[in-house]
């Protein structure tokens, strides 16, 4: 997936590596852990990994913590299909990803850090080991962080598993080794993680934007983007457009700029909607493309998520009920089923969404979609199991007319009864 080149007047912070390489860490070391936790919740920042979480109140929480040791964790799993915005990130600006880490490590009190990432990243995984072996022979990691007394070992951990493995409960124990389930929360890894010990847990995009933060300073962050959720992300925009590939995006920007930035429709089409987050995503109709920010608040008005960053066009050609019953199986299937509205609630969805896809849908079935759509999402244990029912939510709220049209087929008209 290739980097694809930004408007004018976009600001580059993630996917280009520090100027000087290793003074944030020694700013970071001169100001102490509580100042730069707090120089990062000054400056708005806020977790790429999809929960928005305050950055440096995470690691304050953790620094805060009595239990130890401490752990930090880099998390750049990427779980969902055909999206590649953690390995370019990795690829382009590995320094600033570890960087990043080491400052977060030194700023909770960690002697240890971890990268767990997808063990076919090879050319990442390489990428990273190489900037850790450099930094241990320079004196930059290792038994004297910089020289400042601070022990800090940081390890990359190839993994395997199902799309799971990117929710942060679940990472923590494939690096321990164990069954791959999300625990409830709270406790909080900060309290309770890696081994029951407190652990804050960052997505590399997040790690890679705490160097510039620290060299230019909190204001100069806070003027970048949404306000309310400052900064760059990484979205990676396919499908029916004119370019294909991954895009740094201020924050609050609309999704109509966005694919304008992937030069708009490809040629003799029309885009209908866009899947925005994944499979677990939602569908953003191709009329509130202009007024829907790229943000946490903004794409959830309109039922959609940031997640993976997957950006989706969708032409004329595509049948949102096909393609909604077919999203709600992967998860059904990628789901680990600790609970049981998410091991039987999502696959009944699934069976839902393909009754409406084969007209064969009764007259209850839009009530029972909804009703079983609240159950499963109000008891999840994760994301994963609170999302899985976007892609026919979403389906159903701008689409509702293919979702009957199957039906009306099937039935030659005789549709009385039906809620419309």
């Amino acid at each position: 997936m290739k980097q694809l080149s930004a408007p004018k007047g976009w600001s580059r912070l993630l996917l280009t590596p520090p100027a000087i390489p290793w003074a944030a860490l020694r700013a970071a070391i001169a100001a102490g852990g509580a100042a730069t936790a707090q120089t990062l919740i000054d400056a708005g920042m806020r977790g790429r990994g999809g929960g928005g979480f305050l950055t440096g109140a995470k690691w304050r929480a953790t620094a805060q913590s009595d239990a130890s040791p401490k752990y930090v964790v880099a998390n750049a799993y990427e779980s969902d299909p055909a999206v590649f915005t953690n390995r370019l990130l990795l690829e382009k600006n590995a320094l600033g990803v570890i960087e990043g880490l080491a400052i977060a490590a030194l700023s909770v009190g960690a002697r240890e850090a971890m990268i767990g990432v997808r063990a076919e990243y090879s050319d990442a995984i390489r990428l990273l080991e190489s900037v850790i072996t450099s930094a241990e022979r320079e004196g930059v990691l290792g038994a004297s962080v910089l020289g400042s007394g601070r022990e800090l070992a940081v390890r990359v951990i190839p993994l395997q598993g199902s799309s799971m493995i990117g929710e942060e409960t679940v990472l923590l124990k494939a690096l321990a080794g164990k069954r791959g389930q999300p625990e409830q929360t709270p406790p909080y890894p900060s309290e309770v993680g890696y081994l029951g010990k407190p652990t804050a847990v960052n997505n590399v995009a997040t790690l890679a934007a705490v160097s510039w933060i620290l060299t230019n300073g909190a204001d100069a962050f806070k003027q970048i983007g949404d306000p309310a959720q400052p900064g760059t992300v990484l979205v990676q925009v396919s499908g029916s457009t004119t370019s294909s590939g991954v895009l740094e995006v201020p924050t609050g920007t609309s999704l109509a700029e966005i694919l304008a930035a992937a030069g708009g429709p490809a040629r003799g089409t029309t885009i209908k909607a866009l899947l925005v987050g994944g499979p677990s995503g939602g569908f953003v109709p191709a009329q509130l493309l202009a007024s829907t920010p790229y943000s946490c608040a903004g794409l959830a008005a309109v039922g959609a998520h940031i997640g993976s960053g997957g950006l989706l066009a969708l032409d004329g050609s595509v049948a949102i009920p096909e393609l909604a019953a077919m999203l709600t199986r992967w998860c059904a299937d990628e789901a680990c089923g600790k609970t049981i509205p998410c091991r039987i609630g999502t696959r009944r969805l699934a069976e839902i969404g393909q009754r409406f896809v084969d007209g064969l849908a009764g007259p209850e079935d839009e009530s029972r979609l909804h009703a079983l759509a609240a159950d499963v999402s109000d008891s999840a244990l994760c994301a994963h199991e609170r999302l899985t029912p976007s892609p026919l939510l979403t389906g159903m709220r701008y689409f509702k007319h293919e979702f009957y049209l199957a039906n009306v087929e099937q039935t030659s008209g005789a549709v009385a009864g039906w809620s419309k």
